[in-house]
């Protein structure tokens, strides 16, 4: 009976690639996380810190430097930086190197309510609480605050923050009752009755239209309220 050497190499060979294999991995899981680093994702980075992040993970997983790195349950750390009301998305991985990364996405508020109840609205449009660390300077949110009018609200700062003009100059909405909203603005004494959110692309194109001409006048400062109400026009109310 003839031997065949080389299917008998290539079964050793393998075995000993499944062995080491099986080594590696086993000397990874029993190695112990170096380092854990804290990145913080995009421009918005100023709600929540690094320490606030590496003490939440103490408190609600326990330390990681220094932990076996098969002890690690990358889901559930994930799972517990997001719980931070700071924190939109979180993304946590191993290096091979053994350090322990977290990329961080922090929310991002584009209004602030003030009433009896204080929190910022979200660029989703979901309620943010105020951070200890950083005061956003956003338009202030006034008024009637409800589910719907709060719904309004962010439609309103949506497409204000859409205009380079609006973002630059509104700094409040206050909301008189449902369907009925009015802006102030940075530079000006009048006060811009909206009415509610349809027709908004319109709207401010006619304001747009008044303030050009009322800039070009050097009127602007004799107006107390500029309506926005009625459809394609705008009524003014002189001081």
């Amino acid at each position: 009976m003839r031997v065949n050497w080389d299917y008998i190499k290539l079964a050793c060979l393998s075995v000993a690639v499944v062995g080491l294999y099986g080594f590696a991995d086993h000397r990874s899981k029993q190695k112990k996380v170096e380092d854990v680093t804290i990145k913080f994702v995009g421009e918005n980075n100023l709600y929540i810190t690094e320490d606030a992040v590496n003490k939440l993970l103490i408190q609600n997983y326990g330390p990681v430097k220094n932990r076996d790195k098969e002890q690690l349950v990358l889901n559930t750390i994930e799972e517990v930086i997001q719980s931070n009301a700071m924190v939109k998305n979180a993304q946590v991985y191993l290096t091979v190197n053994g350090e322990l990364i977290s990329k961080i996405v922090q929310r991002k508020p584009i209004g602030r309510v003030e009433g009896i109840s204080k929190f910022y609205l979200d660029d989703l449009g979901e309620r943010m609480p105020l951070s200890k660390h950083h005061s956003a300077r956003v338009p202030i949110i006034t008024g009637e605050v409800t589910g719907k009018t709060l719904e309004d609200a962010y439609v309103i700062l949506n497409y204000i923050n859409n205009d380079d003009f609006l973002r630059k100059n509104v700094i409040g909405i206050h909301i008189v009752k449902e369907g009925k909203y009015q802006l102030r603005f940075r530079m000006e004494n009048f006060v811009v009755n909206l009415g509610g959110v349809e027709n908004l692309n319109e709207k401010f194109k006619n304001f747009m239209a008044f303030y050009a001409k009322a800039s070009k006048d050097l009127s602007l400062a004799d107006y107390a309220i500029v309506s926005l109400e009625f459809n394609n026009q705008v009524v003014c109310t002189k001081i």
